[in-house]
């Protein structure tokens, strides 16, 4: 879920989902020493003067907003350029803006799904706002991809319609959802997709039917499309069914039950392994890796597949026990675990994870 970050592409998160990046060769992860921010040069940031850049109604704000303040794990440091756009026209101009100055720049939505970087992001982060919700017809809803996954999942389930009931436990974006294909409880998002709407890097609108699009275990094609800038909105096609409110409060009960829904995290950090039999949260139970620790960072004692900010944790003591947790899995039972979030590197145009 990572990706090739230029001056024409975008890595669209994510969620989360921060929408998560796309396009760039996997890599593995690799924990680095901790460096005080301000020895980096990208890192005086923070310590410039407020600047606000207008374009075509947008406000940019220069070198002021904290990553940590857009992403669920609470981690992060400041960004060269930030921007809100609420529709797709402002959407096309932030990235038309990215374009003209060569600036690279990555398209996000709840944050829920990515680990920045203590140092910040050397371009523009845009914020996905785009959150409408049409009702088409019965069952079939057109969605912002800007709008609260969770709650799409609470209103189709509570008009009656099934295929999102799980939905309402996942925090982030319809737009992170898509990119990830997101699920849980034997249900996906792609299985009830009826087209996607896609702004490209030459800042065109285009639509993409179900049958153009090949989703997979926590893939979606948006991963490795080349031309995509951002994912901007998507039909569903529901199927009514009396027992969805019922399932989806089974569901979140469940959820309540098992994970730690009130901690700072970004979900499961890593997919579960294929054609192991076997969930990733239990391999590193049964690693013995529950309650593992490096600086404010903890391996949850709820279900081992949340990493937990406890409270001041670096983006370094995060790469650092997301490395050991996959070293202890590996070393017990031989299995490679695989992330499901996106690390943004500050500055590379290369991402891990």
């Amino acid at each position: 879920m990572a990706s090739h970050i230029g001056p024409a592409t975008s890595p669209y998160p994510y969620p989360q989902l921060l929408h998560a990046p796309f396009g760039l060769p996997s890599l593995t992860l690799r924990a680095r020493s901790n460096k005080p921010i301000a020895s980096c040069p990208s890192c005086n940031l923070g310590y410039q003067r407020a600047r606000v850049e207008q374009r075509n109604g947008l406000k940019f704000e220069r070198g002021t907003k904290l990553l940590k303040d857009l992403s669920t794990w609470g981690i992060g440091g400041p960004c060269d350029y930030f921007v809100q756009v609420f529709d797709n026209t402002q959407l096309v101009a932030a990235v038309r803006f990215c374009q003209e100055k060569s600036i690279r720049f990555i398209v996000i939505g709840n944050g829920s799904n990515c680990l920045f970087d203590d140092e910040g992001f050397e371009g523009c982060v845009i914020l996905n706002r785009i959150k409408f919700l049409e009702r088409v017809r019965p069952g079939i809803y057109r969605v912002g991809s800007g709008f609260r996954f969770n709650l799409l999942g609470l209103k189709c389930s509570n008009e009656g319609f099934a295929g999102l009931e799980f939905a309402g436990g996942i925090p982030g974006t319809v737009g992170g959802a898509i990119y990830t294909n997101a699920g849980a409880n034997g249900q996906e998002t792609a299985d009830v997709i009826d087209s996607v709407d896609i702004l490209t890097t030459e800042s065109k609108l285009k639509r993409l039917g179900r049958n153009e699009l090949e989703f997979g275990y926590r893939k979606s094609p948006f991963q490795c499309m080349k031309d995509l800038a951002a994912i901007v909105g998507a039909t569903f096609r529901l199927q009514r069914s009396g027992s969805a409110r019922s399932r989806q409060l089974e569901h979140l009960e469940r959820r309540r039950i098992s994970q730690p829904i009130r901690e700072r995290s970004a979900g499961s950090v890593f997919r579960n392994p294929h054609n192991a039999g076997v969930s990733a949260g239990k391999l590193i139970e049964d690693a013995g890796l529950k309650g593992m620790r490096v600086g404010g960072v903890i391996v949850s004692e709820v279900h081992a597949n949340f990493l937990i900010n406890t409270g001041g944790s670096s983006s370094q003591d995060m790469l650092h026990l997301i490395e050991l947790v996959k070293g202890g899995v590996l070393m017990r039972f031989g299995i490679e675990l695989e992330e499901e979030i996106s690390y943004i590197h500050p500055r590379k145009s290369s991402q891990t994870l």
